[in-house]
């Protein structure tokens, strides 16, 4: 098992970037797939971006494709998504999980979670 803690996360203007960092215990953390959700107010979790233990074929929501940026170090036990070009709609609090299923982007495979990490995206 992981424990994933998220951080990075604060105030920006539009077209602004943010790097958010996960940083999971435990020694099997090369083991997992990790990705990145997002929750806005009023609506429900959605899948942002995943990478597997191998750290190739990364997924990525629609939404953020081309903007976003996933990686992982596994050296360092931590995870990053990277944030450019960032709009409105792209504000919620941000989980950071771990899958044991390799390359999903499935929610519900997702055993562990972070608190979160609030990002806000001002017009």
């Amino acid at each position: 098992q992981v424990q994933p803690v998220e951080s990075g996360g604060g105030l920006v203007q539009t077209g602004g970037s943010l790097r958010l960092s996960c940083a999971a215990s435990g020694r099997t953390f090369s083991r997992y797939t990790m990705a990145w959700f997002r929750q806005a107010p009023g609506k429900e979790r959605e899948f942002v971006a995943g990478i597997p233990w191998s750290g190739g074929n990364t997924r990525y929501a629609d939404s953020v494709k081309g903007r976003f940026t996933i990686s992982r170090d596994n050296a360092k036990n931590t995870v990053y998504l990277q944030m450019d070009s960032l709009k409105p709609e792209d504000t919620a609090v941000y989980y950071c999980a771990a899958s044991a299923v390799f390359g999903s982007s499935q929610e519900s495979d997702f055993g562990s979670w972070g608190q979160g990490t609030q990002v806000t995206v001002s017009s």
